[in-house]
């Protein structure tokens, strides 16, 4: 078994059906005798599912989602440069869109309907691939325990350098002294309220991670919990129905040691009737012979 086989397994089944796969995949790997892969498995997490329906996209519309990546890699191209974007980014609005209708669909005939928070999640998913280069690959293999985003608007060390214009001419310091100094002072006053905004924005989205990951997390252990019921449940149901095997061999035994001891007893019985007939034999041939 190779690991990439049985993760691809693995993640390609419903989150309902995870752990149960994962606990039969790492039985599989340990009786091959390859402790280390069963290890690696039981260590894989279970998607949310927002992350699931992502991993949906991986599977079945492949090309639409290639398609999208390929606009994230070249808009990261345009942004490493310096160029413009051109229409890259109305082509990336509408490849998400219509990738979030496919992962609705898709989620959908599995009986798994995608709410308002989860759509919002595959759209941060699908936006972060296109700015992250690591979170396009982790997309594209389609093995995502968790949603991902991207704090910004441009992918970290790179800078969004300005789209070339015409040049324009300086104003006349007149202009500037007369503009008002209210202005000036207030554009201090909005890059703080954005950069606080930004900051709780980002304190949010991660406290939303975190509180996601806790919920799988307790997910995963109950549907743990639950399995190990069933197997404890199975192996009540196993036993029960030896004990009663055994407490019916038992019974039978018990009849049969019944039936033997009567035997034994007629068969006692029997051989003293013999002796006694065979005694009162003798003693009627000696007396015969004395009389004789």
């Amino acid at each position: 078994m190779e690991f990439s086989t049985a993760a691809d397994e693995l993640y390609g089944v419903v989150p309902e059906e995870f752990v149960a796969t994962r606990s039969r995949l790492a039985r599989e790997a340990k009786a091959d005798g390859d402790a280390a892969l069963a290890k690696r498995i039981g260590g894989l997490r279970r998607p949310t599912l927002s992350a699931w329906a992502v991993n949906l996209l991986a599977r079945s519309a492949s090309d639409d989602l290639g398609r999208l990546l390929e606009v994230g890699a070249r808009m990261r191209e345009a942004w490493g440069s310096g160029s413009g974007l051109g229409d890259l980014e109305q082509q990336r609005a509408r490849l998400v869109a219509a990738l979030l209708r496919r992962a609705g669909d898709l989620a959908g005939e599995q009986g798994r309907p995608l709410r308002d928070q989860a759509v919002r999640e595959v759209e941060d998913t699908l936006q972060a691939a296109t700015v992250d280069e690591g979170i396009a690959a982790e997309v594209r293999a389609g093995r995502l325990p968790q949603p991902r985003s991207h704090t910004g608007f441009v992918p970290a060390g790179f800078a969004l350098a300005p789209e070339p214009g015409p040049k324009r001419e300086a104003k006349p310091k007149t202009e500037k002294k007369a503009a008002p100094a209210p202005k000036k002072a207030e554009r201090p006053k909005v890059t703080r309220t954005s950069a606080a905004r930004a900051k709780r924005a980002e304190t949010l989205a991660r406290r939303a991670d975190e509180a996601e990951r806790a919920l799988a997390d307790r997910a995963e252990r109950a549907d743990a919990a639950k399995q190990a019921a069933d197997e404890a449940s199975a192996e009540v149901g196993r036993l029960r129905h030896e004990l009663e095997r055994a407490t019916a061999e038992r019974d039978s035994a018990a009849r049969k040691a019944e039936r033997a001891e009567q035997a034994r007893a007629r068969a006692e019985e029997a051989a003293r009737e013999a002796r006694k007939a065979a005694k009162d034999a003798r003693r009627a041939a000696e007396r015969d012979a004395a009389h004789g």
